[in-house]
């Protein structure tokens, strides 16, 4: 059995059905779970990539807690995503209308990348390089 991801970022959008949509068909990612409340927001939403996972969830007011105040409008944030063929992937963002930041860059460490920001101003880095996660 495969041992269990221990990190999945958590992502706030005012338009969650769209990132949902742009994470399906811009990246590729698959969409495992999805809650939405009676208005058509997500409260909650799991979308798979390879053995990786995002977690996202539409903007809202939270209680008035340090804590709820500093989830109620969180990003932008920064993830980079492994990618097999990273020539395809990036050919299907551009044709789903991602906009690159970055153009296919060949990395002084090996890695072939490109970076895209989402409509909400998330930076999204896909390439090769795969960091080496520490012995257990």
């Amino acid at each position: 059995m495969a041992e269990p991801l221990t990190v999945y970022p958590g992502l706030r959008y005012r338009d969650a059905p769209a990132a949902v949509s742009l994470l399906k068909d811009a990246f590729g990612f698959t969409e495992v779970v999805r809650y939405e409340n009676e208005d058509g927001t997500i409260a909650h939403a799991e979308l798979a990539y390879g053995n990786g996972m995002v977690m996202l969830a539409s903007e809202r007011e939270e209680p008035d807690t340090p804590y709820g105040r500093a989830r109620s409008h969180l990003g932008p944030a920064s993830l980079y995503v492994v990618v097999e063929d990273v020539d395809a992937h990036h050919d299907r963002a551009v044709a789903s209308g991602a906009v690159v930041l970055m153009p296919l860059t060949d990395q002084d460490y090996g890695s072939r990348e490109y970076a895209v920001r989402d409509p909400e101003g998330n930076l999204w880095t896909f390439g090769t390089y795969v960091p080496a996660a520490p012995a257990r």
